[in-house]
């Protein structure tokens, strides 16, 4: 089995598109329910890109939460986080900044897989510290529905089953209205912001560990086969 995980990992390198990596910023997206590695477009989103930084340097992101959860639709965070009892106590996290300008004619669509600038309904420019993340292609979140779209800036390169499990979260309503919240913390325990060669790295370990999963799978598959053909033979 060993002389078989250098030519699975090439493959996995091939899908996850490592030698096609922009030499732009990354970041890792940690969460209670797995990491998730991020490409950030900086040449086409520079704007929502820096805002998206700020945050994320100044560990703003640290302890928040996936706070809106919507199957087939995307998964929303980075503005709400919450002290004792979830979700009882969850209130949106202070320190946000002034919204930025709504890039949402860039030419970045929102795919599966994209991360988009949240806002408020008839304020284009009302970004601040909420993102979300596309779970299917939502072309209609590219046409202007009250004067703009909704700007995207990065995409998962790595981590997308960690996206989509976020997004099979159960979910409740809130006393005061809010919606699609998930009924279990899905907490933002951290992003940090990589060079390229570090997300490499980072794409590098999530291949080794797939790898490691598909051979403890073949394994365990060989020896079941061997059973059933011992219990044959008797």
């Amino acid at each position: 089995m060993r002389h078989l995980a250098p030519q699975v990992l090439i493959v996995f390198l091939a899908i996850f598109g490592l030698n096609q990596l922009a030499a732009g910023d990354y970041a890792t997206i940690k969460t209670s329910a797995g990491t998730i590695v991020i490409e950030l477009d900086n040449a086409k989103a520079p704007i929502s890109v820096a805002n998206f930084e700020q945050y994320a340097k100044e560990g703003y992101y640290d302890g928040t939460l996936f706070h809106r959860v919507m199957p087939g639709f995307m998964v929303q965070g980075g503005g709400f986080d919450h002290h004792g009892a979830y979700p009882q106590t969850m209130h949106k996290k202070p320190g946000a900044r002034a919204g930025i300008k709504n890039e949402w004619q860039n030419g970045l669509k929102n795919g599966r897989g994209t991360l988009a600038m949240a806002r408020l309904g008839n304020e284009p420019d009302s970004g601040t510290n909420q993102f979300f993340i596309n779970l299917a292609a939502n072309d209609f979140l590219d046409q202007p529905r009250d004067g703009a779209g909704y700007a995207v800036f990065a995409k998962v390169i790595a981590g997308m089953d960690v996206v989509d499990r976020i997004g099979e979260t159960p979910t409740t309503r809130l006393p005061n209205g809010m919606a699609d919240v998930p009924q279990k913390a899905v907490m933002i325990e951290s992003v940090t912001i990589l060079s390229k060669d570090a997300a490499m790295g980072a794409l590098v370990s999530e291949a080794e560990a797939k790898v490691k999963t598909l051979e403890a799978e073949l394994a365990a598959a060989k020896k079941a086969v061997e059973a059933l053909k011992k219990g044959g033979g008797e």
